[in-house]
């Protein structure tokens, strides 16, 4: 498949399918510019060879064509983001998106209405998607956030243009840096799982212990490990019905010689509050009416030690209840860990969910090799399933 780097763009009219699903304020001012600033190279390399851009996304999951959802709102930082004027169509498909298409001439950007103002769009409807198609002389899929749905405008599109498509910038980083985790990463290789539900991770797990040398456990998942194991957890959150599933997962990973790290001691607290009254205990040994929110100082160090020792990392969940500043210091630790690894030759890979806002919050964004852009796609990418707008480029 050619590289967005060797086509030349000049006098060509790209469609490119981008993911601005950002946030916005009560004043629709968009809030996180993260996607919009990661599309930014793909755009600005059809533009400099000389060709012009219509860029094409969904907003939010509008019922109907409700205003909250358009993407006019973005404009502006779109033109900020990128030093250049961005036209706006007030919609996807149409006469009125093809007179817009048909006048756009080199170094211009056109901006189409939120696609998901129409059904047919999730539906994955191919008369839909070809009335896109209609729109551009070449495509590029950009959008990583979307890559695990079967939507016209990313799946089904790709068959309308056989011969004139790639991949962006930011999605090819992105299927670069999984693979890096997952196939061809230096060892030893490193998975830090965090979050609340050994549940949810299960079929992460299941996939990554055949690549990984050290798998760290930590977030809620720690307490249906530790009670397992016969410790006690006192109020911790903990899947009971999940502890036989613990139990296998660790044999599973002795017999793969996966050393697994779990943490050895904890900040407890009497409530769920940033104002509990708190005392560091034996993982195994927290209090009845007591729950653990954050790892303690051994755990932090142990981790340290894992880390420093490992040339691949992937970083999915933190290890505390980090939206309370009490119990942040467990997930801000790993953060330190993970960036002095990472400048002493390390590949460091953060993706999916509340590890991607940790590191934005705590100011690791640039110390880690790469934060991925999607979450779904993400987890969908651990879990060992293929993507299908990947898998459409294929065909």
């Amino acid at each position: 498949m050619k590289s967005l780097q060797s086509i030349n763009f000049k006098n060509k009219k790209a469609l490119i399918r981008v993911d601005f699903n950002v946030p916005l304020n009560a004043q629709f001012q968009v809030t996180d510019s993260t996607r919009i600033v990661s599309a930014k190279p793909t755009i600005m390399k059809v533009l400099e060879d000389g060709g012009s851009c219509v860029l094409m996304s969904h907003l939010g999951r509008p019922e109907s064509k409700e205003s909250a959802f358009s993407l006019k709102h973005i404009v502006r930082t779109l033109e900020t983001v990128l030093g250049v004027e961005v036209l706006f169509s007030s919609s996807c498909i149409g006469e009125d998106a093809q007179k817009f298409c048909d006048n756009l001439k080199p170094g211009q950007i056109l901006l189409l209405e939120n696609l998901r103002y129409h059904s047919d769009e999730t539906r994955g409807s191919e008369n839909f998607a070809k009335e896109l198609s209609k729109l551009g002389d070449f495509y590029i899929n950009d959008a990583f956030g979307t890559a695990h749905r079967a939507h016209a405008s990313t799946t089904i599109i790709a068959k309308f243009f056989p011969e004139n498509r790639c991949f962006g910038s930011l999605l090819a980083q992105e299927i670069e840096s999984i693979d890096k985790v997952m196939q061809t990463g230096e060892k030893p290789v490193l998975a830090i799982l965090g979050g609340a539900k050994v549940s949810s991770k299960i079929t992460i797990i299941d996939n990554i212990l055949n690549k990984v040398d050290h798998l760290i456990i930590g977030g809620g998942m720690t307490f249906t490990f530790v009670k397992a194991q016969g410790g006690s957890v006192g109020d911790s959150i903990c899947e009971d019905d999940k502890m036989e599933l613990a139990l296998q997962i660790l044999e599973r990973a002795k017999a793969k010689n996966v050393q697994v790290h779990i943490p050895v001691d904890v900040l407890a607290a009497d409530e769920f509050s940033n104002h509990a009254n708190t005392q560091i205990v034996d993982v195994r040994r927290i209090p009845e009416n007591w729950q653990g929110l954050d790892c303690g100082p051994k755990s932090k160090a142990l981790f340290h030690e894992v880390v420093q020792q490992c040339k691949t990392i992937l970083w999915n969940g933190p290890l505390g209840v980090f939206e309370m500043e009490k119990f942040s210091t467990g997930t801000i630790a790993l953060g330190n860990s993970i960036a002095e690894a990472t400048k002493n030759g390390a590949f460091s890979l953060v993706g999916g969910g509340d590890s991607v806002s940790a590191v934005k919050q705590f100011g690791f964004e640039n110390k880690v090799s790469y934060v991925s852009t999607g979450g779904g796609a993400m987890i969908e990418s651990l879990e060992g399933k293929i993507l299908t707008d990947i898998a459409a480029f294929s065909k």
